[in-house]
């Protein structure tokens, strides 16, 4: 088998932004317009198209894992698509060596009025696996997906959460060659999704290639070293995940800038900048050390008592805290005008990961919300190596200055168990 598990070349995929033809009227002379060679060509834009993958190109050797990340709509599920055999390209060419399994959408393949069990087999008979085969892997399948007591049941029954359990756990038990996962894994619990992960990286091990698209970067950055960037259909990075990650956030943060939430706001925040110590605008901090936010804040009619909030949460939509500028007694101008603001985390607490800033200003007399920012500020964090936890939990171990009794077996004659040590460090992931 060639070590060359998908080979992509300048691959182009349009589409049209309206329907195709409203009516037989409108088909006849389309057709006939093809068949003359009037219309328009398959590999040309024509009027209401769009290119949805422009000109992509990458290679992935066998055993390895690639990740697929960009804002939505930037044509990530369109390229597992073609990968897959359910789109064509309208220019370039791919090939992909060796078995291919598919989860590109919640319940995908299936048949809703079937069985679970049903679906099992009607799956596995689609990927070209003997149904020997099958039957010898419907119990692990089963017991990996965790919903034996509904396994009979219809699976137009099922919870998205149970249709996507039991979708990955036939992707993922059929012996494929290749696998290509694309959001799937946002649906379900955190300790599915872990196992998942778990099971990708033994496929990995064992000389399966996988394509993994998520939106969940700590999924991406465990699972895949290295990682494309897509933005309106072009592949805009290609290496190293670290910097892919660091690519997508430029991409988020070159989105719009924040605007009024409210047509009529008494007080609001005007040029956020994240900045180091050092006052340098920068869209990556370092952990444990000072990270500066700078903003103005632009007060248009008189206000109570004003305060200014930074929220911070993960990407994923956790709440993590906030910096509020009257809890750590900052009186804020009450009258019109323009007002520099800065606001230090010394030292930033947070670990390894991507996190989102959301930017409020309140009245604190009236507990109202005068102003939102309308896009969240995303900043990526580095420095203590990904542990993939959120809080460094660093402190302090002791063992107690007393005498303990050892395992039975374990103890020497007159030995005993006592003295003094510590350990600082972090928890290792579990991934």
């Amino acid at each position: 088998m060639s070590d060359v598990a998908i080979q992509v070349q300048g691959v182009w995929k349009k589409f049209r932004k309206n329907e195709l033809h409203d009516s037989l009227r409108d088909l006849i002379p389309a057709v006939a317009r093809r068949c003359i060679g009037a219309g328009t060509r398959r590999d040309q834009l024509g009027h209401s198209e769009f290119w949805a993958l422009r000109d992509v190109s990458f290679e992935v050797q066998r055993g390895q894992s690639l990740g697929i990340i960009g804002p939505n709509g930037a044509g990530k599920s369109t390229m597992l698509k073609l990968l897959s055999r359910i789109l064509r390209p309208n220019r370039g060419t791919y090939r992909v060596n060796g078995r291919l399994s598919a989860l590109i959408e919640i319940g995908a393949g299936f048949h809703t009025d079937l069985t679970g069990r049903e679906n099992i087999y009607l799956n596995g008979t689609i990927l070209g696996m003997p149904r020997k085969v099958i039957r010898a892997r419907e119990q692990q399948i089963i017991e990996f997906a965790g919903i034996e007591s509904f396994i009979d049941t219809p699976v137009k029954r099922y919870s998205s959460g149970m249709a996507a359990r039991l979708g990955f756990a036939v992707a993922a038990h059929m012996d494929p060659d290749v696998l290509l996962v694309d959001e799937v894994l946002s649906v379900g619990d955190v300790r599915f999704r872990e196992k998942c992960i778990r099971h990708m990286h033994d496929l990995i091990r064992s000389d399966v290639t996988v394509i993994f698209i998520s939106h969940i970067l700590e999924q991406v950055r465990s699972l895949c070293p290295n990682t494309l960037v897509l933005d309106m259909g072009q592949v805009v990075y290609g290496g190293p995940t670290d910097g892919a990650i660091g690519k997508y956030l430029e991409i988020l943060s070159d989105a719009p800038s924040d605007t009024d939430d409210q047509a009529h706001c008494l007080a609001e925040l005007r040029d956020v900048r994240l900045c180091d110590a050092d006052g340098k605008e920068v869209l990556q901090w370092t952990a444990r050390q000072p990270a500066v936010v700078e903003c103005q804040l632009i007060v248009h009619e008189p206000v109570e008592q004003p305060a200014v909030v930074v929220c911070v949460s993960t990407l994923s939509g956790v709440y993590l805290g906030a910096a509020h500028s009257k809890r750590q007694g900052l009186v804020l101008p009450t009258e019109p005008g323009t007002y520099p603001l800065r606001f230090t985390f010394d030292p930033m607490p947070l670990s390894d990961g991507e996190y989102s800033l959301e930017f409020q200003v309140r009245d604190v007399a009236t507990r109202r919300r005068l102003w939102t920012s309308a896009q969240p500020r995303v900043v990526s964090i580095r420095g203590t190596g990904f542990l993939g936890t959120i809080v460094p939990c660093d402190g302090q171990w002791e063992l107690m200055e007393q005498s303990v009794a050892p395992p039975p077996g374990n103890q020497k004659a007159g030995q005993k168990f006592e003295g003094r040590s510590s350990i600082r460090g972090e928890r290792e992931s579990s991934t």
